[in-house]
């Protein structure tokens, strides 16, 4: 491990705002675990993790899962002996069908990866960070523009978002006492291949479809970066970064 090196670990880090993000915190010189379903994604996201300035361990996971995330902390431990942040990222969302035509399974799915895992990776990282030396450490959630508003047929990707800013306030507040700060990072429409159907259009509120303008990933990565580097008398509570131009303000 690199001299002085913090410690992160970010979850969903096979691609996307975690792969941006994870490689991003390895050059501002983390050591980075990084977590998701898919060995083969993982270990590619290691690769472009090419600074040499922290080193990155791949731990194939199952954020929904107390098991896997369990395994995903003691083997983080195990190697570094600590966690200085964990990037709650991991995600997925359900068909954009009516609410009720929604099945039950596929409401559970998406559950127990975006809420039931956040809560499963901040109970694991905050035990490690109440009980190492020196005490503390700092979670960031995202939540997504959809924190604040739906778009249209989203219910369950839209209700684990606002239940995110629940969770970041409850750790926000029972974290305190024990030097671990929580924050929250609330993205709108990042380049990545989840909003690459953006560029031909989505539906829209007012039932039309529309194109919507997207941001380069790298902008949320570095947000991120800012977040984690704050020292632990210091905290973002919430950040919101989107695309300009995208229909979040003025939405409906």
């Amino acid at each position: 491990m690199a001299a002085q090196s913090r410690i992160a670990v970010v979850t969903g880090a096979g691609s996307g705002i975690g792969r941006a993000t994870s490689i991003g915190l390895e050059r501002a010189g983390y050591s980075v675990a990084l977590a998701g379903r898919r060995q083969h994604e993982l270990e590619l996201t290691a690769a472009l993790c090419n600074s040499s300035n922290g080193e990155t361990l791949v731990v194939p996971t199952d954020v929904s899962s107390p098991e896997s995330v369990r395994a995903l902390f003691a083997k983080v431990h195990k190697t570094f002996g600590r966690v200085d942040v964990l990037f709650n990222n991991a995600g997925t969302g359900a068909p954009a069908v009516p609410l009720e035509e929604l099945s039950y399974e596929r409401w559970n799915a998406v559950v127990a990866v975006n809420l039931t895992g956040a809560f499963l990776c901040a109970q694991e990282a905050i035990k490690l960070m109440k009980a190492q030396d020196p005490r503390g450490g700092r979670i960031i959630n995202n939540g997504s523009i959809s924190a604040h508003t739906p778009r249209p047929n989203s219910a369950p990707y839209t209700a684990t978002k606002h239940a995110i800013t629940g969770l970041t306030k409850c750790i926000s507040l029972d974290g305190r006492k024990y030097d671990i700060a929580c924050g929250q990072i609330d993205i709108g429409n990042a380049a990545t291949e989840m909003t690459e159907r953006m560029t031909a259009g989505v539906p829209q509120a007012d039932g039309t479809t529309a194109v919507e303008p997207r941001m380069d990933v790298e902008h949320v990565a570095a947000g991120v970066v800012y977040m984690a580097n704050l020292p632990l008398d210091a905290n973002v509570q919430f950040m919101t970064i989107m695309a300009t131009k995208m229909p979040f303000i003025g939405r409906g």
